[in-house]
């Protein structure tokens, strides 16, 4: 990961981001925890060229979804009128569109962790709209993080299906995804977590 100054807000790997609020010994053992290894890391990278000529149509189906339930898509909404804020909504998914690419890319070193802390401090009221300088609704309630872990992980198979892999390619890729995923919802509910529980 490095920043790319073609996606406004995305400032991974930049000293605007701080230092993740665990350390990387740490984090080691939470991947220990959810049984992601090095050959998860293997398996994600491989995926890298799969989903990179497909991060738009994966998009349309996450955005989809959000969009078709009223109590996702309000996360969105601007506070003044009421109604979704595209301009948000569009900023957001070009760094949604970068995650995949982060994701997929494998890196868990430092940056990578501190980016993680970032991006919950986003969803949360601490940080909400301060990114894009938007008054939408102020705060994403904490059950939505790991309860959109499924239908995200979910539709991201048959697009891992669409380039030829074997099915034991394919399933090594969907479990490495399905854990990284959790490993940085865990990592992004740190400001939603009562100081000296996480």
């Amino acid at each position: 990961m490095s920043p790319n100054p073609t996606i406004p807000g995305y400032t991974s790997g930049t000293a605007a981001v701080p230092r993740a609020s665990i350390s990387l010994e740490e984090f080691e053992l939470l991947k220990k925890t959810v049984l992601f290894d090095e050959a998860d890391v293997k398996a994600l990278r491989q995926s890298l060229p799969v989903v990179k000529d497909q991060v738009e149509a994966i998009l349309d189906v996450w955005y989809g979804f959000v969009g078709s339930n009223p109590h996702l898509v309000s996360t969105f909404v601007r506070v003044a009128d009421g109604q979704p804020d595209m301009e948000y909504l569009g900023a957001v998914r070009k760094r949604f569109g970068q995650w995949i690419l982060d994701t997929a890319g494998g890196r868990y070193d430092q940056a990578w962790l501190d980016y993680q802390f970032e991006i919950g401090r986003r969803h949360h009221r601490v940080g909400k709209n301060l990114t894009d300088k938007v008054a939408a609704a102020p705060h994403i309630p904490f059950r939505y993080l790991p309860a959109l872990l499924y239908p995200v992980t979910a539709t991201l198979r048959p697009f891992l299906e669409k380039q030829g892999h074997t099915q034991a390619e394919v399933s090594a890729m969907h479990q490495a995804w399905i854990k990284s995923v959790l490993l940085q919802v865990i990592l992004w509910s740190y400001p939603y977590v009562k100081e000296g529980d996480f």
